[in-house]
């Protein structure tokens, strides 16, 4: 069994590298006119070239799994701005792909909270496919559809979870398709839990991301042995492994909070879950340090018994 590790949007100790640097509307709005289009364009560009600077820092490190970051291009979906991001930087956005393709990276995004499907709101629907397609874009504008995913949330249960996810089947149609299938759902920590996001993902044929933390937050009635092998035959339609988020809790009192680093402990039990499957897997990490934590539960886990580390972030059991 093969596990390749990777993290999100920040590598934490590179200089200045934010790929999030933002404008806001009120700050674009409070710009001369003839200002406006080059405040967006200078920040897309240093976010563009901290995203490169970021995927150099993964090859180096033999990262092959890396979260973009969805703040890439300030008000891109705003409905007053709205703006073409891609025509100006296309060498930019090339050669970011390029580096995808020669490395064999994985990229994927994963859009806001606001991104859902279940809401009795029709332009709540609409700003979530909005969204979809600003997200697909990106991914599209670097040639990295073919590896490429975006991961959302079901969304709110509304008073009605019955209703809320009928609601959702409904509201998805609204997506196109060609965006549909780099779409995949996972489990959240409060609402759906594994079983219910297994069961919706099953029936729109979309691949489920498994996150540990929210299944230890939100286990409802499920028992994960019974269910893991369900969820990595989601992805069988498509060709790459199964994905699996991981972090631990910050407190007992703040329990759905990302801790800075990744317990072992905390973790340990789904590992030997899934290596009863012996099933190659990635693992994205959502802790707060990102890489440092990434790397330091590498070096831990290679240290267990039977663990042969293969490269700086992917390890055999």
């Amino acid at each position: 069994m093969k596990i390749r590790f990777g993290y999100v949007a920040t590598a934490v100790g590179l200089w200045d590298a934010s790929p999030s640097k933002t404008v806001t509307f009120t700050r674009f709005s409070a710009l001369p006119k003839n200002e406006r289009m080059e405040k967006l364009q200078s920040v897309t560009a240093q976010n563009l070239h901290h995203t490169k600077r970021i995927l150099y820092y993964n090859i180096a490190h033999e990262i092959e799994l890396y979260r973009f970051s969805s703040s890439l291009v300030p008000l891109a979906t705003h409905p007053e701005v709205m703006w073409d991001f891609v025509t100006p930087f296309k060498s930019e956005w090339e050669e970011l792909g390029h580096l995808i393709q020669q490395f064999k990276l994985r990229p994927s995004f994963h859009p806001n909270q606001f991104t859902l499907f279940t809401s009795p709101r029709e332009e709540v629907t609409m700003n979530a496919v909005k969204d979809m397609e600003y997200h697909f874009t990106m991914l599209e504008a670097m040639n990295a559809l073919e590896r490429g995913i975006i991961n959302i949330h079901i969304g709110g249960a509304y008073g009605d979870k019955a209703s809320s996810v009928n609601r959702f089947h409904q509201n998805l149609k609204k997506l196109p398709n060609k965006i549909k299938m780099h779409m995949t759902l996972e489990n959240d920590d409060k609402t759906y839990d594994v079983e219910e996001t297994l069961i919706t993902c099953e029936k729109e044929n979309i691949p489920m991301i498994l996150d540990y933390h929210h299944y230890m937050a939100n286990k409802g009635e499920v028992d994960l042995p019974l269910y893991l092998s369900r969820i990595f035959n989601s992805w069988s339609h498509l060709n790459t492994v199964p994905k699996v988020h991981i972090s631990s809790p910050k407190s007992d009192q703040a329990y759905r909070s990302h801790a800075d680093f990744v317990s072992l402990n905390f973790i340990h039990p789904f590992l030997k879950i899934a290596k009863e499957l012996n099933q190659d897997f990635d693992i994205m990490i959502e802790a707060k340090q990102k890489n440092l934590a990434m790397q330091r539960l590498v070096e831990e886990i290679a240290s267990i018994r039977g663990v042969k580390r293969l490269s700086s972030a992917t390890v055999e059991w």
